[in-house]
């Protein structure tokens, strides 16, 4: 047994050693844009909800992101000879990709700031732009600039830019920061927030698609100059930064960035030509599907995993026991969403698993600790005598275990189980911070494409409503003849 221990502890050490000398050893030699070339694809990640710059369309019934970044990130691609992907994430997930190399480059029109520097290395500034105020249209005469939100709570996009030079330069207003800039939009117009800031551009744009909201000059102190957007890689990924430089400088030499403006703007357009929920079915269908999908699967393994982990419990060895105390324990003692980041962003620096994936191994793996732990409550309800009038039947343990301690556990914990798979429904949302496009994502992303707020959350809540209602009544179907065939 020991031997065995020491093992564990060799393969333990080992896998902390890789994890932590990986990043060092990527920066040993660059060979980035090598690397970029021999597997074809040129992979960007970004959080497609900052029109201009990035957001999403529907093209041939299937999301598509479109605008300035995208366009920039293509001619970097052809122009290194390679396909372009994109990845898709909560922007404060960004920098995380990159440093695990879920991405090769971030293009989400981030600032090259000294902070970021630190971790991160910058193209050339493809782009510079003002920074303004969001606000509603009823208090264009109440704000003038950042002086005027002193005191006053204000949208910032978590990580961002923006949340830096409110912190510094208007530290008296409280800020408010959230993932997602359709997020701050609705805060403003339910009066959560007083304003929000963002890139003139941004601004621009949500204003002339929303006729509820003005846009005022923030007059930041920014050095005398416009702040700029840059493409961030991993730091040392020096011949990539070239490459994406040389691209850069082409396209301020044939002054694209218009061009690429314009098609953005006419991309908005049609976004908003038609904004009824309708419209956007195929959006909420998608996202339905895959909320259902992440939710079965994680409910099979869930329960295959649980009972396991159930048996290992309530097991005679100390050491299987003390394996799946300590797996449900620290299961249950940390976050889901900490879980999910944990599969997709630290896993992957040894695997490469795709965001689905990791989705459904964490929903999968949070799931069955608490399964484990309903089964194991469901077979210690069972009285001993059923085990031992069984056992003085001529039953094995193991026969006993199927036909008379399962069964009648089953019939205990099922209103337990039907909660846990409801809580699944619900709780497989936290798979959209990784670009997993279930009900949430898709929320998201019809906010950003229809510039509206509460409608996309109605249907939502709507549909996920019917979900769970839906399994209620067949779950209550199953518990009722369940109680006739006993």
């Amino acid at each position: 047994m020991k031997k065995l221990w020491h093992s564990l502890l060799i393969a333990f050490l080992a896998l902390v050693t890789v994890v932590a000398v990986a990043p060092a050893n990527v920066h040993a030699a660059d060979q980035s844009l090598a690397k970029v070339k021999a597997k074809g694809t040129l992979v960007m990640g970004t959080s497609p909800d900052y029109a201009p710059y990035e957001f999403l369309v529907n093209r041939n019934g299937k999301n598509q992101v479109v605008g300035l970044d995208a366009q920039i990130a293509q001619k970097i691609a052809d122009d290194i000879g390679v396909k372009l992907q994109i990845k898709q994430m909560d922007f404060d997930s960004l920098l995380v990709a990159l440093e695990t190399g879920k991405v090769d480059m971030v293009l989400s029109a981030m600032t090259p700031t000294a902070t970021r520097e630190k971790s991160v290395d910058f193209s050339k500034v493809y782009y510079k732009a003002g920074q303004n105020f969001i606000i509603n249209k009823s208090d264009e005469g109440v704000y003038k600039d950042k002086d005027s939100f002193k005191g006053k709570k204000v949208g910032v996009q978590t990580g961002s830019l923006q949340a830096d030079l409110l912190k510094q330069q208007v530290p008296e207003a409280q800020s408010l920061g959230l993932a997602k800039v359709p997020d701050l939009i609705l805060a403003l117009k339910s009066h959560k927030i007083s304003g929000i800031v963002a890139e003139d551009a941004v601004a621009l744009a949500y204003v002339q698609n929303d006729s509820s909201l003005a846009t005022i000059k923030g007059k930041f102190n920014i050095g005398g100059d416009e702040v700029g957007s840059a493409i961030g890689f991993s730091k040392g990924a020096t011949s990539l930064v070239k490459a994406a430089n040389k691209s850069i400088d082409t396209i301020h030499r044939q002054n694209l960035i218009p061009g690429y403006l314009k098609t953005a703007g006419k991309d908005m357009t049609s976004n908003t030509q038609d904004t009824s929920m309708l419209h956007y079915w195929s959006y909420f269908a998608k996202g339905v599907g895959y909320t259902l999908l992440i939710t079965v699967i994680a409910i099979v393994v869930g329960i295959a995993i649980g009972t396991l982990l159930a048996l290992m419990r309530l097991g005679k060895s100390k050491i299987i026991r003390g394996i799946a105390v300590a797996y449900i324990e620290f299961v249950r003692g940390t976050p889901l969403m900490i879980q999910v980041m944990f599969v997709y962003f630290g896993i992957g620096l040894i695997v490469d698993i795709p965001a689905l994936t990791a989705g459904l191994i964490a929903v999968s793996l949070n799931s069955a600790a608490y399964v484990a732990e309903i089964i194991r409550g469901g077979i210690n309800s069972i009285p001993v005598g059923q085990t031992e009038a069984a056992r003085s039947l001529g039953l094995s343990q193991r026969q006993t275990l199927q036909s008379v301690v399962l069964p009648q556990a089953l019939r205990n914990i099922w209103p337990a189980l039907g909660n846990e798979f409801i809580s699944l429904i619900k709780e497989s949302s936290i798979v959209s911070i990784i670009g997993v496009t279930d009900l949430i994502y898709q929320l998201k992303v019809v906010q950003s494409a229809t510039y509206k707020g509460i409608e996309p959350i109605f249907v939502a809540m709507i549909l996920y409503f019917v979900m769970t209602f839906s399994l209620s009544k067949l779950l209550n179907f199953y518990e009722r003849k369940m109680k006739h065939a006993n």
